[in-house]
């Protein structure tokens, strides 16, 4: 699987559980009302240039959209859509 152009081809990071510095877990519908995701770039396309493959990233979590590739699943964003380089 190779990105073409401006797309990058990601895996995203799934935290188990989410806590609030006060204690609280936060139920799943809650967490899908984060507005940044955080994932692994696997591919980048010819004309990226601000991040590379390994990269930990954020990205906007409206942007993009899924692959299934072998019963997995991946998301193919642009460039314009990363919001953080970790």
């Amino acid at each position: 699987m190779k990105a073409v152009g401006k797309y990058l081809v990601v895996k995203e990071i799934n935290k188990k559980a989410t806590e609030t510095k006060g204690g609280l877990l936060l139920s799943s519908k809650q967490k899908e009302e984060i507005r940044y995701r955080e994932a692994e770039v696997l591919n980048v396309g010819t004309d990226v240039n601000c991040v590379k493959e390994k990269d930990k990233i954020y990205f906007d979590r409206r942007a993009g959209f899924d692959i299934e590739l072998n019963d997995k699943v991946y998301q193919v964003i642009k460039e314009q859509d990363i919001v953080i380089v970790i």
